[in-house]
């Protein structure tokens, strides 16, 4: 009866299919020009795009009814459903830098406090599986402000760097209950939602 209890709490991640999002990168800010008198859109140069890629359904992981784990189980996750793994890929025109942020987002349907889950983000070029961003408390993560990359305010800041040409990198994000979190016994999940935003660089 204790194994079917333990397998009923088995961390769940919804993470199937094939999905694609484009976020646009546009050009420095002089140039962009605005004609309000003739009433026309106001032009922009576009200087180049970061592509968000991934193989599931959605750009995510939840959890639902995950029993807490130490760092160092959390890090090996390696089941297909146990993180998600998408791609960042910069496509620039001309000489110019994008610098990119890769943000994350709580659903508003989670009901575990961000202090009591972890993320873990590691570089997967080539299936290295280094660490970028050690296991942290989603309530400790820094949150985004205005700045370069054209993320908006108050996400779930994981990783900002810079593209200075084509290219791609290959990222692996885990997440679980952290081990001093103390379960309550009734269904609880935790939603995370993965973003990736650039900006060119002002020249």
């Amino acid at each position: 009866m204790g194994d079917n209890n333990n397998n009923s709490k088995q961390v769940l991640l919804s993470v199937l299919g094939v999905a694609i999002l484009v976020v646009a990168v546009v050009g420095v800010a002089f140039a962009a020009f605005s004609y309000s008198k003739t009433g026309e859109k106001v032009n922009t140069i576009t200087t180049g795009t970061i592509t968000m890629s991934y193989s599931e359904t959605t750009n995510g992981i939840n959890l639902t009814n995950a029993l807490p784990m130490s760092d160092s189980v959390g890090m090996k996750l390696s089941e297909q459903n146990q993180y998600f793994d998408f791609t960042v890929n910069a496509s620039i025109t001309g000489n110019t830098t994008i610098n990119y942020a890769i943000t994350a987002t709580k659903e508003l349907d989670s009901d575990i406090p961000d202090d009591g889950i972890k993320v873990y983000l590691t570089d997967m070029d080539g299936d290295a599986d280094t660490q970028i961003l050690a296991p942290t408390k989603v309530s400790a993560l820094q949150k985004t402000t205005s700045d370069v990359s054209g993320a908006p305010d108050n996400q779930y800041l994981l990783k900002s760097d810079t593209f200075a040409a084509n290219g791609s990198h290959d990222y692996r994000l885990r997440m679980w209950v952290a081990d001093d979190y103390t379960v309550t016994g009734e269904s609880q999940t935790y939603k995370l939602r993965v973003n990736v935003y650039g900006a060119a660089d002002a020249q």
